[in-house]
C-alpha cells in the first residue's frame, strides 16, 4: 500500500466500538524509518454541535462532519481503501479546529 497523504479520507477500521468508518488523514507521509502509523480525525454523521466539530459537505461521504475530539493514531494495516481528498480548504478547516482542540497556535501565531 502506498503511503496515506495528509488530507487524504481513507475507511478504516477504528475497532469494534468505533466501528468501520471514514476518517481524515491528518499526519505526514511516512518513510521506511517511520513507525507505520497514521493520525486520523474520524468523519460521524451524528453531530452534536460542539464547537471541535467541522460539518462539511462532501460528495463522497454521507452528511456529516469531521470530529477532532476524536483523534485516533492507527497503524497503517486497519486502512481499508482510499475514498477522496478534502480541497484545501475543507483540510485547512478541519486543521484549525484540531488546533483550537489541543491548544496549539495557528499559523499566523508562529511555532514553538
Amino acid at each position: 500500500m502506498n503511503s496515506p497523504e495528509r488530507g487524504e479520507v481513507w475507511l478504516v477500521d477504528l475497532g469494534l466500538t468505533a466501528k468501520v468508518r471514514p476518517a481524515l488523514v491528518l499526519s505526514v507521509p511516512i518513510e521506511d524509518t517511520d513507525r507505520a502509523l497514521v493520525t486520523l480525525v474520524p468523519h460521524t454523521t451524528s453531530l452534536r454541535g460542539s464547537r471541535f466539530e467541522v460539518p462539511l459537505p462532501i460528495r463522497f461521504l454521507r452528511p456529516g462532519g469531521f470530529d477532532t475530539q476524536s483523534l485516533v493514531t492507527v497503524p497503517t494495516v486497519k486502512l481499508i481503501r482510499r475514498l477522496g481528498r478534502l480541497n484545501d480548504q475543507q483540510r485547512v478547516a478541519v486543521e484549525a479546529r484540531v488546533r483550537a482542540w489541543l491548544g496549539l497556535p495557528g499559523p499566523s501565531e508562529g511555532r514553538v
